[in-house]
């Protein structure tokens, strides 16, 4: 049974611009300006590599740009702040003013995020909830910013020694909603809140498809679900030992299931095969109610 997809949410931004969650899928497209990501390391850590291929993802149908100055794979070292600062200001420089996409920093530093939203990004992804740096919610709460809050234990470092559940998808909702409650006492309305399960973070692989099995389990909280599967990890205990970039056909197969299960916006880095996948999976899940 698929399960209901609340009404069309309006998530009001910076500038007077909004994030319309109706009944097509957004896709969220990720631009790591980095050299050592797990999926695409290096390929747009030149800001002007990274600029064109933003544009092209919009053009193959791309919603939002997900900017991300500082890999987040299971074992990576901490980026400071002045190199993160000189990895992604560059690239939101160059987008400004160059596409009607929604520009997203995935970034948990607060001053990242209050410098990227007054070069026009309208939504911070952190992937520690607002954990790793406490102003980051004061941030948001100031600027009337999006957020999405992951779920996450520890930091790239260590993740695997918190990933430890008895179950899973209740551990992830009440931890989630702990969040959200920080963000609350922040000043941040939930109006402007999007949840994220953190697939393969401080998860090992069996946790991340239960997770993925039973998201729709996370709509209890009343908030939008985001979904980023895209090429983790995880997808081997199906696919075998194959390298990120072959698990588009994977990475397609999860998409679905979170559509069907009820997310709103899908974080991938293949823009173009994506499209189709949601566009089906968007017209089974209409077929199905």
């Amino acid at each position: 049974m698929v399960p209901h997809r609340p009404p069309t949410i309006t998530i009001h931004l910076p500038g007077g611009r909004s994030l319309l969650l109706a009944d097509r899928t957004l896709i969220m497209a990720i631009v790591n300006v980095t050299p050592d990501s797990f999926a695409d390391g290096g390929e747009r850590f030149d800001p002007d590599v990274a600029i064109a291929d933003a544009l092209r993802m919009v053009d193959q149908g791309a919603d939002i740009l997900d900017i991300g100055g500082e890999s987040t794979r299971p074992g990576a070292p901490p980026v400071g702040e002045a190199e993160e600062r000189r990895r992604v200001m560059p690239v939101l420089e160059g987008l400004r003013g160059c596409t009607d996409a929604i520009i997203s920093i995935d970034t948990y530093k607060a001053s990242i995020a209050e410098e990227a939203i007054a070069l026009g990004a309208g939504i911070v992804n952190d992937i520690s909830a607002f954990a790793n740096d406490q102003a980051i919610a004061g941030v948001v709460a100031r600027t009337g910013a999006a957020a999405v809050l992951m779920h996450n234990r520890g930091r790239s470092t260590n993740i695997y020694e918190f990933a430890n559940y008895v179950d899973v998808i209740a551990e992830i909702r009440t931890d989630l909603a702990g969040r959200v409650a920080v963000a609350e006492v922040a000043g941040v309305s939930r109006s402007q809140l999007i949840l994220d399960p953190g697939l393969g973070f401080a998860k090992r692989a069996e946790h991340s498809l239960e997770a993925l099995a039973r998201l729709d389990e996370l709509q209890e909280l009343g908030l939008p679900i985001l979904s980023g599967p895209s090429r983790k990890s995880f997808l081997r205990l199906a696919l075998g030992d194959l390298p990120p970039a072959e698990r588009v056909w994977g990475t397609a197969a999860a998409v679905t299931a979170s559509i069907m299960a009820g997310a709103r916006i899908v974080r991938v880095h293949d823009v173009s095969p994506m499209v189709q996948v949601v566009r089906v999976a968007d017209s089974i899940r209409r077929a199905a109610r």
